[in-house]
């Protein structure tokens, strides 16, 4: 199968799934072909499907990873002033290293909206369904909702990470509170926590609740990074912490903060 078959095979598994899109017209244009599986990918329940289709789809995912290109994590220059602490400005889900955090919602299923450009769905998308599987496992043994500032980790899929940890941060409605900053401090200190009792060397963390969650960025930048140096100085399990940003606004002000440390 060519990488072109296998993407036409899993839109065709994927929509004959249900009877309201049984009949649907394929688009003869790659762009909008990829367009149409990661929306049927986005929008599908967290159910059993083939060993066939995971294995097409695993091949498919690992294909699009390597055309993407993989950075590792491990090559990224450390801050002059902390060898440990790493800002880069690029796609976290690119990224080799041993784990990546991802800004959940509290079902911790993913993002269910076609193509949303939030990280949750990116990440998502890029792992395969095997990922909303895992983390529906996960909310089934645990029958209730993720609380704001916890985490939980599972396999990395098809991601070049080896573990995607899902936080969930506060929401910013109105003001900022000190229950909010905690909260938010609290989601890198589970993830941080996460990753020694893995016994992993590197973590990379999104710049969480700073999207959808409305938290102002210098403040984030500034409680991301504290909890962090608080954590590493009572932990020498984690080696690398990487400070991943995609908006030069938040690459400014990470840097400004590092250079400070």
């Amino acid at each position: 199968m060519t990488h072109n078959e296998k993407l036409l095979y899993l839109t065709q598994e994927l929509l004959s799934e249900s009877s309201q899109y049984q009949g649907m017209a394929i688009p003869s244009d790659i762009g909008k072909q990829k367009r149409l599986l990661r929306t049927l990918m986005n929008i599908r329940e967290p159910k059993p499907i083939s060993k066939e289709f995971l294995e097409i789809q695993d091949q498919y995912l690992s294909e699009e990873v390597a055309e993407q290109g993989i950075v590792d994590g491990n090559a990224l220059p450390a801050s002059k002033l902390d060898s440990r602490l790493v800002l880069w400005k690029g796609d976290i889900t690119t990224l080799k290293t041993d784990a990546i955090v991802n800004a959940a919602n509290s079902k911790l299923l993913g993002c269910f909206v076609p193509c949303h450009s939030c990280v949750d769905n990116i990440i998502h998308s890029v792992s395969g369904i095997q990922l909303r599987l895992a983390c529906h496992g996960i909310m089934e043994n645990q029958g209730y909702d993720e609380p704001t500032g916890r985490a939980k980790i599972t396999p990395a899929f098809n991601l070049p990470c080896g573990y995607v940890i899902h936080t969930v941060g506060p929401i910013v409605s109105g003001r900022l509170t000190e229950t909010h900053c905690s909260q938010l401090a609290g989601c890198y200190k589970a993830s941080l926590k996460l990753a020694s009792e893995k016994k992993l060397k590197s973590i990379a963390f999104c710049c969480i609740s700073t999207g959808e969650f409305h938290f102002p960025h210098e403040r984030a930048a500034e409680l991301a990074v504290g909890a962090v140096q608080d954590f590493l100085q009572s932990d020498s399990q984690v080696e690398r912490v990487i400070f991943n940003v995609f908006q030069e606004e938040d690459y400014e002000i990470y840097r400004q903060i590092l250079e400070a440390i």
